[in-house]
């Protein structure tokens, strides 16, 4: 096979029709690393709004239990990925994602916005740092996918286009990123989760890292310093080079699902789908948004 013969493959289908199919190809085999990535970074996005950010903190699932939380969630999209909506595996999945969210008080409205990430967020990082942009296929294909799971969900109001998915983004993003102390502790808390992946004397190298990669309202929204121009340059050229290097190795002939990254430690003895995922917090229903005055007055503390 050749490198370009499997977008050849993808441009033959029909990107509403066959939308799993494509999107499972350019996951698995076109970019996993870089879906990878750029998932986590779509949900790391999310802890910015802070109605988001503070129930994540307050069920203590990203903050005293990282990565069970972040294993949970790679496997569970990982299995609606691999086996499709309607296998077991995939139906299993969407059930515990349902049964987690529908234990607490989550607005429609962060629902959608979440959704968002997943379509908006892969697109902008593979364009940026793939060995190749995606496809006007792919990114259809991928925006139908998410359509899909968003309606099994129960989300209402679900954008159609991409483009109407990345107007609804930085419409949230400009209107509710904002400071937030719990919210801080849950990022935190993650970037402590991927430096801990990695030697500890390059812990300090790799936060700072992590923080390059990042773009500046989430940056103000967590009073994070911006790394200095030449350390961005040097790591956003870096992750740009793998990219280029990556376009010139032959074409992967497996699949590569994200049970396979080695970022999943929890689960050395295998797992179950239907254990997967958080149970609730006994009288955690939501937390109620606070307005920016509030977190303005929390900030002159």
């Amino acid at each position: 096979m050749k490198r370009f013969e499997r977008l050849a493959h993808i441009r033959r289908l029909d990107p509403v029709a066959d939308a799993v199919e494509i999107y499972r190809l350019s996951v698995a085999y076109e970019f996993p690393w870089d879906y990878a990535r750029a998932l986590e970074l779509a949900l790391y996005r999310t802890y910015a709004v802070p109605s988001i950010g503070r129930l994540l903190a307050r069920t203590a699932e990203l903050t005293e239990r990282t990565q069970k939380r972040y294993d949970d969630t790679a496997l569970l999209l990982d299995s609606i990925v691999e086996h499709g909506f309607a296998a077991e595996e995939g139906r299993t999945a969407i059930r515990r994602i349902n049964q987690m969210h529908r234990s607490y008080d989550i607005a429609q409205d962060d629902m959608r916005y979440v959704l968002s990430t997943f379509v908006v967020t892969p697109r902008r990082w593979i364009d940026t740092y793939g060995w190749r942009r995606l496809s006007r296929h792919e990114i259809v294909a991928s925006t139908e996918y998410y359509r899909t799971l968003g309606r099994h969900m129960g989300i209402t109001d679900i954008p159609r286009t991409y483009e109407e998915f990345e107007t609804l983004l930085n419409a949230y993003e400009e209107a509710h990123f904002d400071w937030d102390r719990q919210a801080r502790q849950v990022s935190d808390a993650t970037l402590d989760l991927m430096a801990s992946w990695y030697p500890r004397p390059l812990a300090p190298l790799l936060r700072t890292a992590t923080l390059t990669l990042l773009d500046e309202p989430l940056l103000r929204a967590f009073r994070y310093p911006a790394p200095g121009a030449a350390t961005s340059a040097f790591v956003r050229g870096a992750v740009r080079t793998r990219g280029r290097l990556v376009r010139l190795l032959p074409p992967r002939r497996m699949p590569h699902f994200a049970r396979q990254n080695p970022e999943i430690k929890g689960y050395p003895g295998g797992y179950r789908v239907a254990d997967l995922g958080t149970r609730p917090v006994p009288g955690l229903r939501g937390c109620p948004v606070r307005h920016r005055d509030a977190s303005a007055a929390e900030s002159a503390e």
